[in-house]
């Protein structure tokens, strides 16, 4: 009798809510970061289910660099002829992933909330343009100096437009995925990890390589 009272009791209610959060919150991270499922208590996790979690995500985002991959094989001769370039790559896309995850962050948890709703996507993507331009503008600025000093002023206009160009990507290409994967009625939150940064990267090496091909062609 006595366990029932406890059972019915406010605290017990308020321990069950806060359990229920607290598994939902760890299921977001997980699928943040491109795990499959909730893998339950970590320390006691056996080494085949933290496997068995971890590598379907791995595995498929392997072949999605190949399209990185692919993309730098495709303009050799312009790395051949400017391997300053090259410096500048890893700085480059990596700001179009880190914008890109930031932007899906943002919109999983506003989707997840109920802050924001589908209908809300046209107006989401314009505001996101804006902050995008500004954001990229501000970091060309960065990065201008640098490659003024690496390679000259051709290599600083390839870097700096190349930024403005990459962040936008990587912003819009971050805060749309999620409203496509929800609109396809799947989890959102997988679009905020690694799936994005992939995506963000690939989009990043054929800008910056597109644009460098241009300038240098003039």
């Amino acid at each position: 009798m006595q366990q029932q009272i406890e059972k019915n009791t406010p605290g017990s209610d308020v321990n069950a809510a806060l359990e229920a959060q607290r598994r939902e919150a760890t299921e977001d991270f997980h699928k943040g970061a491109s795990i499959t499922n909730h893998i339950g208590n970590l320390r006691h996790a056996t080494l085949g289910l933290l496997y068995r979690k971890r590598v379907l995500w791995l595995v498929l985002l392997v072949f999605g660099n190949l399209f990185s991959g692919a993309g730098i094989a495709a303009f050799e001769e312009t790395i051949a002829a400017n391997i300053a370039l090259v410096f500048f790559l890893p700085l480059l896309v990596d700001s179009g992933g880190n914008a890109g995850s930031q932007s899906a962050t943002l919109m999983v948890r506003g989707l997840a909330t109920g802050e924001v709703m589908l209908r809300d996507w046209a107006r989401m993507l314009g505001r996101e343009f804006g902050v995008a331009l500004l954001l990229g503008c501000t970091m060309a600025v960065a990065v201008a100096a640098l490659g003024l000093l690496r390679g000259g002023p051709e290599i600083a206009l390839i870097v700096a437009s190349s930024m403005v160009v990459i962040v936008m990507v990587g912003s819009l290409i971050g805060m749309s995925l999620p409203f496509l994967l929800s609109r396809l009625r799947l989890d959102p939150a997988t679009a905020s990890g690694p799936l994005i940064t992939s995506i963000a990267d690939a989009a990043g090496v054929l800008v910056y390589f597109g644009i460098a091909t241009q300038v240098l062609a003039l």
